[in-house]
């Protein structure tokens, strides 16, 4: 049973800070691990990456079958029955058309002493996609990366899937197609992502990695952060549902349960002003976990960190959501933009009891690489943003230079940095002359 709590109860706040802080990963101290096989990569290229594939996926290659060739990617294409490439082509289609929406303008002015001031933008010039394989093999996560990539300009995108046992999931392998990628690595682990960030005879290193991962994965992404850039690490699936009576208890169960099939550290909440309609939503649950195929992994998380809180009114539910700061929210009630403006801190909103979250994950448009772990307080969800960088424009002239130079000289003699003060008076000397 998840467990049940009342905010006006003597003991919420206690409860609700255990909520928060409890510890939703396993304590697993993979770094040292991490550390050996990202040194092993970059002292060895693609030795090492062959032979810890081998290792951990249990799939022999050669320097020449790292990658999948252009005729393995048209076979495993063509195994794709025409509704899913229909699915996928109209989520692709969706994603791309938000994302077009993301891109920044430059801008360049001139201020009042005649300075010229501005900024451009620019894309990255190559990004590595990390997509997991086995059973979290998602073809969905190949569009919500590849396609912000291409949608900034980045001119070289490269995909690591790995492959278990040589296990290919053709969908994935369409994605890529669909989204333009042709260059698919059949290796995953902390390994791929030290090829990617060091580069092998094979592989060539990129500016960028984005994409989840197991713990080896997201251990390897903040130890090479800095040689490249990384989107986020991300942690265990979560979702928070705001309800009220209006609502029907399956539908809800079914959101809540659509989080905790991903991973038995996921977490599900569920907030409403109705403690009947609390228990119902947890009695639905428990009913579909009789028959959900995927029981094994969403009841444990159901059982261990699903929670239902009852509140006394919707501005105490925001103030608790933003507390949570949840990854996906959705707001089944009434007026959900009444609710949404009270609200600072997701990941993802879902407005109305019309809108699962599940269509966020696959067609909706927005992006499903969402920030985890209350980290909703100061970060973003995947954008056209994460593959392009800002450079800053500023050209002086005479007169410029003149009105704002004697400024930046006499903060430069007050932190003792001669040597730019100097290359400031240098010109104003001249133009004293």
């Amino acid at each position: 049973m998840p467990v049940f709590l009342n905010a006006n109860a003597p003991d919420f706040e206690a409860s609700f800070t255990a909520l928060l802080s409890a510890k939703r990963e396993e304590a697993v101290d993979v770094d040292d691990t991490v550390a050996a096989i990202i040194a092993d990569v970059r002292a060895r290229g693609d030795a090492a990456v062959i032979e810890l594939t081998a290792k951990f996926d249990r799939l022999d290659l050669t320097p020449e079958t790292l990658a999948f060739s252009r005729a393995e990617i048209a076979a495993e294409i063509a195994k794709v029955p025409s509704e899913e490439r229909a699915a996928l082509e109209l989520a692709a289609a969706r994603i791309r058309a938000y994302h077009d929406r993301q891109r920044p303008e430059d801008a360049r002015w001139t201020d009042a002493t005649g300075a010229e001031l501005g900024w451009r933008w620019g894309p990255v010039a190559a990004a590595g996609l990390y997509v997991p394989g086995g059973l979290a093999s998602y073809p969905s996560s190949v569009l919500m990366n590849a396609i912000p990539a291409q949608v900034a300009g980045v001119e070289r995108l490269v995909i690591c899937a790995p492959t278990p046992g040589g296990v290919v999931n053709p969908l994935v392998l369409l994605a890529a197609h669909i989204a333009g990628v042709d260059t698919v690595y059949r290796i995953g682990g902390a390994q791929a992502v030290a090829a990617m960030a060091y580069g092998t005879e094979t592989i060539a290193p990129v500016d960028k990695i984005t994409g989840p991962g197991n713990a080896y994965v997201a251990a390897a992404k903040r130890r090479v952060f800095g040689r490249v850039g990384i989107d986020m690490i991300a942690g265990p699936s979560e979702i928070l549902v705001i309800a009220d009576k209006d609502n029907d208890p399956e539908w809800i169960a079914l959101d809540l349960l659509s989080q905790a099939e991903h991973d038995e550290s996921a977490q599900s909440i569920l907030i409403t002003t109705d403690e009947g309609f609390g228990r119902a939503v947890a009695a639905a649950v428990d009913t579909r976990l009789e028959t959900l195929e995927r029981r094994a992994i969403a009841g444990p998380s159901w059982r261990d960190y699903g929670a239902v809180i009852v509140v006394e009114d919707l501005a105490q539910a925001a103030v608790l959501s933003d507390r949570i700061a949840p990854e996906h929210l959705e707001l089944c009630v009434a007026d959900p933009d009444a609710l949404l403006a009270q609200i600072k801190h997701a990941g993802a909103v879902f407005l109305g009891q019309w809108t699962p979250e599940a269509i966020g994950d696959y067609a909706g448009g927005p992006n499903h690489v969402l920030p985890t772990a209350r980290s909703a307080r100061f970060s973003s969800g995947l954008s056209v943003l994460d593959f392009m960088k800002r450079t800053t424009l500023a050209k002086m002239t005479p007169e410029a230079l003149r009105a704002i130079g004697p400024a930046a000289e006499r903060l430069a003699i007050s932190e003792s940095l001669e040597a730019h003060g100097l290359s400031v008076r240098a010109r104003l000397d001249k133009l004293n002359r």
